[in-house]
């Protein structure tokens, strides 16, 4: 996995933090027994995925790979097995 860069985007990073930030709100508030700020939390992680959606979709994520560079890896996969 580490010779991919797979997540180590704006859209990926910012989604990441704002849903963590979301999950700690709604522990707080759970263990506070307050519904309400459960719920906010909540919303806060459902926000985190459609801002990094919303990157993505910008640009700022990672694009598609073609079909070649699927094949490629693939190829370089094997080559790496067979030594």
């Amino acid at each position: 996995m580490a010779g991919s860069s797979h997540g180590h985007t704006p859209a990926a990073w910012t989604g990441v933090i704002i849903s963590f930030i979301g999950f700690c709100v709604a522990g707080v508030f759970m263990v506070a027994a307050n519904p309400l700020g459960f719920w906010a939390g909540l919303g806060v992680i459902a926000l985190g995925g459609v801002v990094g959606l919303a990157m993505k979709a910008a640009g700022l994520g990672m694009p598609k790979e073609s079909a070649e560079m699927v094949e490629a890896r693939a190829r370089a996969s094997e080559a790496q097995v067979s030594h």
